[in-house]
């Protein structure tokens, strides 16, 4: 279901996946099965969600960010792709970032760019990652240890 109230534009959304009002989702975006994209998110042009993902209100994804199976992504968690933003910066590097399968990100937690959330981990809410996160391991504070 893609609520009229979206802006879709992708037509690489899969099967059983809904979209709510107010999110905005780019051409070049990926999205996989039976996904739940909340209300009020942005999906950029080169990012991959996969399936059974749920990315709840106020999340943006920004290009580099693959997200895998079965995640959670909890309300207004903040992704990065560049440690040095500039209005215009004509040498952004874009950072890659993923979460890999079944980890879950508490609300408000802030990843920076070029990290790697492991499978099963858990980012406590309001957390800053500035590393990697091993699988299977537990970090919460700021910075997330």
């Amino acid at each position: 279901m893609i609520h009229p109230l979206s802006d879709v534009k992708s037509e690489s959304v899969g099967e059983n996946t809904n979209i709510w009002q107010f999110s905005v989702v780019a051409a070049g975006a990926i999205i996989g099965n039976d996904c739940n994209v909340c209300s009020h998110c942005f999906i950029e042009n080169g990012a991959i969600i996969g399936n059974n993902v749920t990315i709840k209100n106020g999340v943006f994804v920004w290009d580099g960010v693959h997200i895998e199976d079965n995640v959670f992504i909890g309300p207004n968690v903040t992704f990065t792709n560049d440690r040095n933003p500039k209005s215009k910066n004509k040498n952004f590097l874009l950072e890659k970032t993923r979460v890999m399968k079944g980890a879950s990100i508490g609300g408000n937690a802030t990843i920076l760019p070029g990290v790697s959330i492991g499978e099963n981990a858990v980012v406590g809410a309001g957390s800053v990652v500035t590393k990697d996160v091993l699988a299977n391991t537990v970090v919460k504070g700021n910075p997330a240890r």
